[in-house]
């Protein structure tokens, strides 16, 4: 299979979608003609990542229906835009935006094929309830399908920026058959988190696009990435730096391209992933009885 070529739309955005859709449009058909096979946005997209201003993000009912009124059905002018703009110039495009959804908006990425077909539309399982996410309502699941590309067919699901904090999102992703997270995001990519993407791509075998507002966008600074995952080579003494691109703090449109053909044999030898798991002792994991002593408990409504 030939590389696949992604494009991460590095730019920012306000709590303007009429903006950010002419912006994005732009983007995708710039990306298209550089030889994009994948188009990625960063997280909500369609708002910019604002919320409304409150200090009980929880309990402010104010500030829920001022968020409520920015968010767009699945349906909404904005997304078939996208929709129809990857059937016309034959792209995948992830594009994401506040959803519409009761009884609270969610944060989502909707992953249309070369077609126009909905690949996948996957809401943000991770919200960060500890701050202005706690509007939102969280995903329920996580989906890998079969992306088709002008270069082949390739395995694709998504995080969205803290489920990347979760093992258990990129794990859950791998043993779906995931070869590809596509990661919409919207934080600081400091080496912490650059080191969970290169963590969770290394112990899963699995590539990892995340696409980041740049600098200059409220508390984001660029640093959009691909890992790829392969560590190693038989031909190659030692370890592989598996990010094979970092797009530093810039606005702006950037490139790399994933060799889908390396990751699959990689796949096939290597020890992580699923290859020597014991998920009968893993049983605590999904106990929501269990109390952890001396750890921060999750606050609930």
């Amino acid at each position: 299979m030939e590389n696949i070529k992604i494009a991460f739309v590095q730019i920012p955005a306000a709590c303007d979608p009429d903006a950010n859709l002419k912006n994005g449009v732009e983007a995708v058909k710039k990306a298209k003609e550089e030889g994009a096979d994948i188009v990625l946005f960063p997280e909500l997209f369609n708002i910019g990542y604002v919320f409304p201003q409150t200090e009980d993000p929880m309990h402010d009912e104010e500030a829920l229906e001022a968020l409520k009124k920015l968010a767009i059905p699945a349906n909404s002018p904005f997304v078939t835009t996208f929709r129809d703009l990857a059937k016309e110039l034959s792209v995948a495009i992830a594009i994401t935006y506040l959803e519409e959804n009761e009884p609270r908006p969610r944060n989502t990425v909707s992953l249309f094929d070369r077609f126009g077909d909905e690949v996948y539309r996957y809401s943000k399982v991770h919200t960060c309830e500890f701050g202005d996410e706690a509007l939102l309502s969280a995903g329920d699941d996580f989906y890998a399908e079969a992306l088709d590309t002008e270069k082949g067919f390739i395995f694709v699901g998504s995080m969205i920026c803290y489920d990347r904090e979760f093992p258990e999102s990129a794990r859950i992703l791998m043993l779906k058959g995931a070869e590809l997270i596509l990661v919409p995001n919207a934080c600081p990519m400091e080496i912490n988190r650059l080191s969970q993407l290169r963590g969770r791509a290394f112990e899963n075998m699995t590539a990892i696009a995340t696409c980041n507002y740049p600098a200059g966008q409220p508390d984001c600074n660029g640093h959009s990435t691909l890992f790829d995952g392969v560590a190693y080579l038989p031909d190659v003494p030692g370890s592989l730096d598996t990010c094979i691109m970092d797009a530093g703090e810039e606005a702006g449109i950037y490139y790399a391209e994933l060799d889908v053909a390396r990751l699959r044999e990689y796949r096939t030898k290597e020890v992580h992933g699923n290859a020597y798991r014991h998920p009968e002792k893993y049983a605590l994991l999904t106990d929501p009885m269990t109390e952890y002593p001396f750890v921060r408990k999750r606050v609930k409504n």
